[in-house]
């Protein structure tokens, strides 16, 4: 696979990330008005540990899944490209974010 081609599927991989985080902090910002601020004991930390555990599985899959199957396929350095890319990826798109926040206060 070409590194052009690397670094497109990089992009994708991280902007599903960018986007999924944008819909979870979306749905966390209205958690309150959908289940109120009074805590249900039990239920609310277990909860909050399984969409951790749901979100691992998701980022995971986006960022990882990929470049562990080219691996696991024998195109090793493929794999490892596109794991780089896509963690540059992530990191611009952390910055932007960050860049933006700036912008906006």
């Amino acid at each position: 696979m070409k590194n052009s081609k690397l670094i497109k599927w990089g992009g994708i991989h991280a902007f599903g990330v960018l986007i999924y985080v944008f819909l979870l902090s979306t749905f966390m910002n209205q958690a309150n008005n959908l289940f109120g601020t009074e805590d249900k004991d039990v239920i609310t930390p277990v909860a909050v540990l399984m969409l951790f555990i749901f979100s691992a599985l998701i980022t995971g899959g986006l960022v990882l899944g990929k470049p562990v199957m080219l691996y696991l396929d024998g195109k090793k350095k493929e794999g490892i490209k596109l794991l780089f890319f896509t963690g540059v990826s992530l990191f611009i798109f952390m910055v932007l974010t960050f860049l933006l926040l700036l912008i906006i206060k």
